[in-house]
């Protein structure tokens, strides 16, 4: 068989013959092909850029909230709560109803003390009292109803049968009233007299004069 004729190989630039192929194709054993160019990686600075803008937007509306006026209708201003509290504070009070004027009247003034012959000596003060009564129903006038605050504040009750004028144990009508001494143990300045309706009713005070 015949051999297979080639084309003559031509000398190529630099004096080194070329390999033997086809022609057109270059050698499979040749230098490999550059690699591609990297691609530069722009999405991570995209999304960081969002980000960052998200954020400081998002710091502006928490300033601004911050400092911007409040709605009239959900919040109430200092000014308003002076404005609501003030006219309560100032507003007059209401009078205490007046205590009604009680129906007896007791009136007093210094007096000798007189000794019966049940005193112990003579060491005893004695005032005259007067009780009126202008109410409606009858009252009752004991000695034992009756009691002496002097100038110190030291209350002396009433001593029994020793002032010859001691004022008598009655019933007043309306309209009526009684005269009579009260006397009590030692020797003080009477400032008023005590006179308590049954003892446990209401009290009336009389100064003395």
């Amino acid at each position: 068989m015949s051999q297979p004729q080639y084309p003559p190989q031509q000398p190529s630039w630099g004096g080194q013959p070329q390999q033997p192929g086809w022609p057109g194709l270059e050698p499979a054993w040749g230098a490999p092909p550059p690699p591609p160019p990297k691609r530069k990686n722009y999405g991570g600075w995209i999304v960081a850029g969002v980000l960052s803008a998200v954020a400081v937007i998002a710091v502006f509306g928490a300033v601004n909230n911050g400092f911007a006026p409040k709605d009239d209708k959900g919040t109430r201003t200092s000014s308003d709560v002076r404005e609501t509290r003030t006219p309560q504070q100032n507003e007059p009070l209401e009078e205490e109803a007046a205590a009604p004027e009680s129906a007896i009247k007791v009136s007093a003034r210094k007096t000798g003390f007189t000794a019966s012959v049940l005193a112990d000596g003579t060491n005893y003060t004695s005032v005259r009292v007067t009780v009126t009564n202008n109410g409606d129903e009858p009252i009752s006038v004991n000695p034992l109803y009756f009691a002496i605050t002097d100038t110190g504040g030291t209350k002396h009750t009433a001593e029994l049968g020793v002032d010859s004028g001691q004022i008598d144990t009655v019933d007043l009508a309306p309209g009526e009233n009684m005269s009579g001494v009260i006397t009590g143990k030692g020797r003080f300045t009477p400032k008023y007299v005590t006179y308590t309706d049954g003892l446990i009713g209401d009290s009336v005070r009389g100064d003395v004069s």
